[in-house]
């Protein structure tokens, strides 16, 4: 067994990529790379579209619209400025930074044989508007005023307020190009079937749990594709999936990998198999209903914010495959503040007794935790029974737990049904704004009672009017100070990344970026393996 931190491999993948491109195996006849992941896709009445750019928001769905759907930007293989996809330039025209331009690239086509045109972008963008699916990514765009196809290859974007983040936001799948002709125009393209300009066309057989990627031979755009086809296979559990990989069933294990199987992998005497450790911007935290009797109490939130002990959770349940985190903004993320340390040091009951008592609250406060039990991995359900011993064992609490299959779930959290529930983030694109505005703008995420004026009409737009993105440092300083006060979601930890590799696939140092979508077009074969 081989494991090699990115730190370490990512120049020598960058190196082996010169030197061995023509090692790898290619043309038609190349068997597909095969890449485990416990997701699945359900159509189901909460998620009736998983794969139609205007609903889908969840890296399930990124993971595969990312491969099929090309954008006007993307993020790069490393780096943290979008470059161009779709686009041959792109820019804003004023000093304001409220219009937003770009130029799309000659003889574009979708994979049905469309052309694809600056209408197809008007019309891509502002169908996810027009729609605003309530589980989808609409309000990544609402900065959106005004969408116009000016010529065949020009679109212009008129902003409602200066947004220095926009480039960012037309490289996430949110602003993938679709087929006029091909998606209706207020609602949903239900299904599975997508009609992209990606690097890969795609099928999905659902009831077999597989996603079949094929290169897109009338791509243009900035990516080199290493495979003719990846096979997404998925698993009941990684269990199952970690066997496919050793049995050399699968070629890559990707998500869920258990911190126990991260062990595993590690330890192991085969020297077939790699695990890639990355460095993750993933978040875990807990959501409060402010509007609900007992977590509207800002006693109880700061109580169990004081009393919660991240340092044993990482310890005792993700083990070395997560960090504490003591804020919504991760370490890693220019901006980062470590606001509720600041606040509340080290975990403890003392002070949390006080908070309730001077509140006039009564120990123990009963509150109840949900969790979805099939989204973030096997590994929650201990997570929050870890969380549930820590705030019983403190005298302070009796908690109830309530676990929900992920459907039910989100649907349920955005209607306010929970108390008090656990959410995990994956970022859009690697800025603080990111880990801010979606929880706290006005048609937020979460759709969350909570609202702070300060954040809402100060510190987002501020920060945005900002080209030079260090400047915004102290902006969202503040943001998370007065989280950490004010207490409408608890922060608890960030991953890590990894994904386990056989040592005849190329690329994998290159598959995941730092949201955590899979990249595909990033793997590849060796020959002369």
């Amino acid at each position: 067994m081989k494991f090699r931190p990115l730190a370490v491999t990512a120049a020598a993948g960058l190196l082996a990529s010169l030197l061995t491109a023509c090692g790898e195996v290619t043309g038609s006849d190349a068997p597909a790379v095969v890449v485990g992941t416990t997701d699945t896709f359900t159509l189901s009445k909460g998620s009736p579209a998983p794969l139609d750019p205007a609903a889908a928001y969840d890296v399930t769905s990124w993971n595969v619209m990312r491969n099929a759907f090309q954008t006007l930007l993307r993020m790069p293989r490393s780096g943290t400025r979008p470059v161009r996809d779709a686009a041959e330039s792109c820019g804003f025209t004023d000093a304001q930074n409220e219009q937003y331009r770009c130029t799309l690239r000659k003889d574009l086509t979708f994979s049905n044989g469309h052309k694809l045109d600056a209408r197809d972008v008007e019309f891509s963008i502002a169908r996810t508007l027009r729609i605003r699916f309530a589980n989808g990514p609409a309000s990544l765009l609402s900065g959106i005023s005004k969408v116009k196809a000016t010529s065949d290859r020009e679109i212009v974007f008129q902003l409602r307020k200066p947004d220095a983040t926009f480039p960012f936001k037309i490289a996430t799948p949110a602003a993938s190009i679709v087929d006029e002709q091909s998606y209706p125009e207020n609602g949903l393209a239900k299904g599975f079937k997508t009609v992209g300009s990606g690097p890969f066309t795609l099928e999905v057989d659902a009831d077999a749990g597989k996603t079949v990627f094929t290169r897109n031979p009338d791509y243009k755009g900035g990516l080199k594709v290493r495979s003719e086809k990846v096979e997404l296979r998925s698993f009941r559990d990684s269990g199952a999936m970690e066997k496919a990989l050793r049995a050399g069933d699968i070629d890559v294990m990707n998500r869920t990998i258990s911190p126990k199987q991260v062990d595993r992998l590690e330890s192991a005497p085969e020297d077939n198999i790699s695990l890639v450790q990355q460095p993750g911007q993933e978040i875990r935290y807990l959501v409060f209903n402010t509007d609900d009797e007992t977590a509207g109490r800002l006693a109880v939130r700061r109580a169990m914010a004081k009393v919660i002990d991240r340092e044993s959770l990482v310890r005792d349940v993700y083990e070395r495959t997560a960090e504490p985190l003591y804020s919504l903004v991760p370490s890693g993320v220019p901006g980062h503040r470590n606001s509720f340390f600041n606040k509340y040091g080290e975990a403890g009951t003392d002070s949390a007794r006080r908070t309730l008592r001077n509140a006039g609250l009564v120990p123990p406060v009963k509150v109840e935790l949900a969790y979805t039990t099939d989204h973030y991995g096997s590994v929650t359900a201990k997570e929050f029974r870890q969380l549930k011993k820590q705030l019983e064992d403190s005298g302070l609490f009796a908690v109830e737990m309530r676990g929900l299959p992920w459907d039910t779930y989100r649907t349920d959290a955005l209607k306010g049904k929970y108390q008090i529930y656990g959410y995990g983030w994956f970022p859009d694109f690697p800025d603080a704004d990111n880990y801010i505005a979606p929880f706290f703008e006005r048609n937020n995420f979460l759709n969350t009672p909570y609202v702070s004026s300060e954040i809402r009409n100060k510190v987002i737009p501020q920060t945005r009017q900002k080209t030079d993105r260090i400047r915004t440092e102290a902006g969202f300083a503040r943001a998370q100070d007065i989280v950490a006060d004010e207490v409408p979601v608890l922060p608890l930890w960030q991953g890590k990344q990894y994904i386990a590799a056989r040592d005849d696939i190329t690329g994998a140092e290159w598959a995941l970026n730092s949201s955590s979508v899979l990249q595909l077009w990033e793997l590849g074969r060796n020959a002369d393996s």
